[in-house]
């Protein structure tokens, strides 16, 4: 079994081989370890793989040296500006003050700016919140004083317990349990460890990802504000493309009394868009309820449990039966993708599908050119021929084509980019910076697309694509 450790050690010669000889003792093997000073001096990250019983045995002897010691679980580094008069000695009674509350200081940064005044910028060691209150009310005594977010500065200020202080911000602005923090602890790191060795820069990747949970909240409750278009196909059939902020488009398809949804969106949007639903359909749920699922990424099947059948095909099926199984689904098999899409399923509240709901419709053993016809699906009056991508953007993924009405459902693999609202535009940056590409392998994405377009036939096409709104393509003959 594979456990990553959170380790707080002293920050001296020899600190990280006392933790491996207590590995190496139990015959446990390191398979990943992190530390950047520049980031947190006292947190290392060791995953390690071994057997349970040996795992269990590191856990005692961790803590009997105290690098598991959950004695500063509470402590964290609050960033303080102090506006103080530019005079020499001005800084002088802060200081006084700070020594006398036996606080710790672990970052200061201040420089003149002509106004008279510095802001004086300190990170303070807490560890109490009722020192915190007690210290800030004899401050206030000496000069004006504003606790920052860390958010709101352009640099990390606190390299020691850094981690922590970061996740639980996490953790307050998505209203997450603290059984979720440790998960976002170690995805955390393994995001920035990951882009880091690609050349992002560590503090860029911990800004996309506070930006990312910032704009999934704002995006809530009342502000979930979605785009809805109708888009009437015949007398009989209609579509309804519902395209929230952040998150994949949900398309209800209505035809000759026949539905069926095409891809569910997040999570965490569940009671909001529920409830949209229900508004555009008051039968809603009164009747056996169908989703198809174009691929199987974390923004796409948020609300798989919801409907009576998720149909799929047999390689998003069986990446769906491994996550139900303790395993690992397809797209966190690419390890520069892994971290983001556990930081996506934690703060989103990701749920795994019930095998029972699961119907895989199409199979096709090998794949020899970018997509492939694999089969057949009808709603009403909609007659489609189901596609499946080579795996470019995701393995298992689907197009669906009525030639007769002249629509597609093309997931992931072709999508309306030029049409995005500023939201969604802002939303969907992030996933790229925090990949590296939401592609599988960007050149078989790019072929398959260019596939799908060669088999439109001449006409006027309405593309339904998992982001942004419907596409009108315009096929034309081809003059020799």
């Amino acid at each position: 079994m594979k456990k990553t450790y959170v380790t707080k050690m002293p920050n001296h010669i020899g600190a990280f081989l006392k933790a491996s000889r207590c590995f190496s003792e139990l015959g446990i093997n390191i398979t990943r370890v992190s530390y950047n000073k520049a980031v947190d001096s006292h947190t290392l990250f060791i995953e390690v793989d071994g057997e349970a019983e040996q795992i269990e045995r590191a856990n005692e002897k961790l803590k009997r040296i105290g690098y598991l010691s959950d004695g500063d679980a509470n402590s964290k580094v609050i960033l303080i500006d102090f506006r103080l008069e530019d005079k020499p000695g001005s800084v002088t009674d802060v200081l006084e003050l700070i020594s006398k509350c036996n606080l710790n200081i672990s970052y200061i940064s201040s420089q003149e700016n002509g106004s008279g005044y510095q802001h004086f910028k300190m990170g303070l060691y807490v560890s109490d919140t009722s020192e915190l209150t007690s210290f800030l009310a004899q401050a206030e005594k000496l000069c004006e004083v504003e606790i920052i977010n860390y958010n709101n500065t352009e640099k990390v200020f606190d390299n020691s317990i850094f981690y922590n202080s970061y996740v639980d911000g996490l953790v307050k602005c998505m209203g997450l349990s603290e059984k979720k923090k440790e998960d976002l602890l170690v995805n955390v790191n393994l995001a920035m460890q990951t882009l880091d060795e690609q050349g992002l820069s560590p503090y860029k990747t911990f800004d996309s990802i506070s930006r990312f949970a910032e704009l999934l909240t704002e995006c809530k409750g009342d502000n979930f504000n979605p785009r809805v278009t109708v888009h009437n196909v015949t007398e009989k059939t209609k579509i309804t493309l519902v395209e929230p902020d952040c998150g994949s488009n949900i398309a209800i398809i209505e035809s000759d009394g026949q539905r069926v949804f095409v891809d569910s969106g997040y999570a965490c949007y569940k009671n909001e868009m529920l409830e949209l639903i229900k508004k555009l359909i008051p039968d809603f749920k009164r009747q056996k309820e169908k989703l198809i699922i174009t691929h199987v990424d974390v923004d796409h099947c948020g609300l798989l449990n919801e409907f009576d059948e998720v149909i799929l095909s047999q390689r998003s099926y069986e990446s769906l039966i491994a996550e139900a199984d303790n395993k690992i689904g397809f797209r966190e098999r690419n390890h520069l993708h892994l971290p983001y899409v556990n930081i996506c399923k934690t703060l989103t509240g990701y749920e795994i599908a019930q095998k029972s709901k699961l119907f895989p419709m199409w199979n096709k053993s090998s794949l020899t050119v970018p997509i492939e016809q694999i089969g057949f699906f009808t709603v009403g009056e909609l007659n489609f021929e189901v596609y499946e991508g080579k795996g470019g953007h995701l393995s298992g993924e689907i197009l669906l084509t009525d030639y007769e009405h002249k629509i597609a459902f093309t997931g992931d693999v072709f999508i309306n980019l030029t049409e995005l609202t500023k939201k969604q535009a802002e939303y969907n940056q992030y996933a790229p910076i925090l990949m590296t590409s939401v592609d599988t392998d960007s050149t078989l994405c790019a072929k398959e697309r260019s596939a799908f377009l060669q088999r439109l036939g001449v006409g006027e096409w309405s593309i339904f694509g998992g982001h942004g709104q419907k596409k009108a393509y315009s096929m034309q003959v081809s003059k020799k």
